[in-house]
């Protein structure tokens, strides 16, 4: 069985920075890309960043410059720092693992609250 499991979500004033952990455990295929997604209220999921096995990053235009994600291959397991934080940023940020054998995981997600 196969776990993805967030952390470092909390409440934090705009300006202010957050560090989200992603850990993917159990039996699985060799992890290709790696992403986190966010979700406000009332709209879609969307991707904010993503990170292949070989380290090429993509940004959402809306993160550029202030959000960075990496990934530790030998743990499975992946970060996004963000910085300077914005109330626009409020939403829930979702873990997404995709497999060599096309299998996708996603984990529960950790709520980010950006408000003064």
């Amino acid at each position: 069985q196969v776990q993805v499991v967030e952390s470092g979500g909390g409440l934090v004033q705009p300006g202010g920075s957050l560090r989200l952990s992603c850990v993917v455990s159990g039996t699985l295929y060799r992890i290709i890309t790696m992403a986190w997604y966010r979700q406000a209220p009332g709209k879609q999921r969307e991707l904010v960043a993503s990170v292949t096995g070989g380290g090429t990053q993509n940004y959402a235009d809306s993160v550029k410059g202030r959000f960075s994600i990496s990934r530790d291959n030998g743990k499975n397991t992946m970060y996004l720092q963000m910085n300077s934080l914005e109330p626009e940023d409020t939403a829930v940020y979702y873990c997404n693992a995709d497999t060599v054998n096309g299998r996708t995981y996603w984990g529960q997600g950790t709520q980010v609250t950006v408000s003064s």
